[in-house]
């Protein structure tokens, strides 16, 4: 019995010495892989528009109006990455010596699952007591703690819209973190994980931006879609909501996905200590 204590204590000993060399090792890389930070969502509100018809909760049972205020991040935010989010998010799990500057690149992944908080994901419901429409994201209000050490080039926002199984993805930010570094083998610009792949593999991915936002008047309060240079719209619908004759429809879920993009060159380790103070999220109803 006692040498079965004594072998418990030395491996628990030995283990954390294993974590010890781990944490060092880790903390002199430039990757974004050991990069946390514990994000600030309480003042996250998703406010529905001007259109009065159109309505938002966070349950789909629950009191809808206008906003909605969403629960708070219980976590940090690991750094993953993905080109698809249904397929799920990936985080590095092992590290190999680079050929150049001495420093160490992710070699080993694996997935990244809900429980393990390493992003955020919530969920609204949208309903209309109108005709049909399309709603789309309007603007995306944000704040980074330290200027200097933008967080929000990193940061992208994701929706998932169960009942028609689309996903969309954008960027929040076009600022760029003075310290951007690849940190992957075949990291480069515009290059995510292979979701259907766990050996590293990257692909090319263009997220979404602004220019995919409707367009919001705060004055006259009147939502349009935005276009480009030859009058086509760039404005993408994220659901399609509808009144039933009497009153307001069935409600649409769209699953709400924040994360840091762990391939982004923007994710270094300058970033550790920087928080995004603030995050708003608005939408708006556009008749289809």
């Amino acid at each position: 019995m006692k040498e079965s204590k004594k072998l418990k204590r030395n491996f628990t000993l030995a283990l954390f010495a294993l974590l010890g060399v781990l944490v060092v090792a880790v903390a002199t890389t430039m990757a974004w892989y050991i990069f946390t930070v514990n994000a600030h969502t309480t003042k996250l509100h998703m406010a529905a528009g001007t259109n009065v018809s159109l309505q938002i909760s966070n349950e789909e049972e629950g009191s809808y109006s206008s906003s909605v205020s969403l629960e708070k991040f219980q976590g940090m935010l690991n750094p993953v990455s993905t080109d698809r989010i249904q397929a799920g998010f990936q985080k590095v799990v092992g590290f190999t010596g680079a050929n150049t500057n001495n420093s160490l690149l992710a070699n080993l992944f694996s997935k990244s699952i809900e429980s393990d908080k390493d992003y955020y994901k919530t969920t609204l419901y949208f309903r209309t007591n109108g005709e049909e429409m399309d709603v789309y994201l309007a603007d995306v209000g944000f704040e980074d703690s330290d200027e200097n050490n933008p967080i929000s080039s990193a940061i992208r926002i994701g929706f998932v819209v169960p009942s028609t199984g689309r996903e969309y993805i954008y960027v929040i930010s076009d600022k760029k973190n003075p310290q951007k570094n690849y940190n992957t083998y075949t990291g480069r610009e515009g290059y995510v994980l292979d979701s259907s792949k766990t050996d590293g593999t990257t692909v090319p991915f263009t997220p979404l931006d602004d220019s995919n936002f409707c367009y919001y008047d705060r004055t006259t309060g009147i939502a349009s879609l935005r276009t480009d240079a030859n009058g086509n719209s760039t404005s993408r619908a994220i659901c399609t909501v509808a009144g039933n004759g009497s009153g307001y429809g069935t409600p649409v879920r769209v699953d709400v996905y924040i994360w840091l993009e762990g391939c982004d060159e923007d994710c270094t380790n300058n970033l550790c200590a920087t928080t995004l103070k603030d995050l708003a999220l608005s939408f708006a109803g556009i008749t289809a």
